[in-house]
């Protein structure tokens, strides 16, 4: 068996540490900067905390697991051998882990969000690496983690990334302004809660084009217009409000006449 290095304390750590002890992977230890959250994350997994001068030998693969920001100076910080050396992000190439002979990317396509340990057996892992060797440690680690294992170049993670963001992260910000709205107005936030869950779950189970409902959906105007004015006080939100109300007329064939101009 493979053993793998851990370098990072944060989100994509926690979870992706979790999940490889789950799979019996060899995990040798985790690593970092900072030395107390290192002995945080190797106490909560179980597995020992190393200083980083001296983790990056103890492996046959390095899984960097730490901001996009932060990849190539971990890379560069990490002696020159014949491990393969992964980074977890989707949004950056393999080019970060220069110069390094073997390069990997293992991305989990879900937002690590605080909390219990995520399963990732139903989540997608995309992957991709420089040489055969690097992909064929990758590709084994993806699959012992997930049923649900994809390779895409560069480009095509940018716009998976992209689109990501775009399902992902607006619809959630978007939720947590509606719910400050509300609380504004001393109404309960949490009663967009079980209609949130159930749209996800409606779109999962029939598609979001067809599980989208709503007045710019149904071209009522005139709802959107009551909308917008209820939102004068917030321009951020009305604005928002406006251009994906036109989005959304345009697309099942309502002109919107200009009602949502702002």
């Amino acid at each position: 068996m493979r053993s793998v290095l851990l370098i990072g304390t944060g989100r994509a750590a926690f979870h992706l540490g979790h999940a490889m002890k789950r799979a019996g992977l060899d995990l040798v230890g985790i690593t970092g900067r900072n030395a107390q959250h290192v002995d945080q994350r190797a106490a909560e997994l179980g597995i020992p905390g190393l200083k980083f001068s001296d983790a990056p030998s103890k492996a046959d693969i390095v899984v960097i697991a730490v901001s996009d920001d932060a990849i190539a100076d971990v890379a560069m910080n990490i002696p020159i051998g014949d491990a393969v050396v992964i980074h977890t992000s989707g949004a950056s190439d393999l080019d970060k882990l220069l110069p390094h002979p073997h390069r990997a990317v293992l991305w989990p396509l879900v937002s690590l969000s605080p909390g219990e340990p995520m399963d990732l057996k139903a989540i997608p892992l995309v992957v991709d690496a420089n040489t055969a060797f690097a992909r064929e440690r990758v590709r084994g680690i993806a699959k012992a983690l997930s049923d649900h294992v994809t390779e895409l170049t560069h480009a095509q993670r940018e716009l998976v990334h992209a689109s990501a963001a775009m399902c992902l992260n607006f619809p959630l910000h978007l939720l947590a302004r509606a719910q400050e709205l509300l609380s504004d107005h001393a109404i309960d936030p949490s009663i967009l809660m079980p209609s949130f869950v159930a749209m996800a779950q409606k779109a999962a189970a029939i598609g979001a084009s067809e599980a989208l409902t709503g007045p710019a959906r149904r071209g009522d105007l005139g709802t959107v217009r009551h909308h917008l004015d209820r939102l004068t006080d917030d321009p951020e939100l009305r604005a928002a409000y406006a251009r994906l109300s036109s989005m959304i007329l345009r697309a099942y064939g309502h002109p919107d006449h200009g009602y949502t101009d702002v």
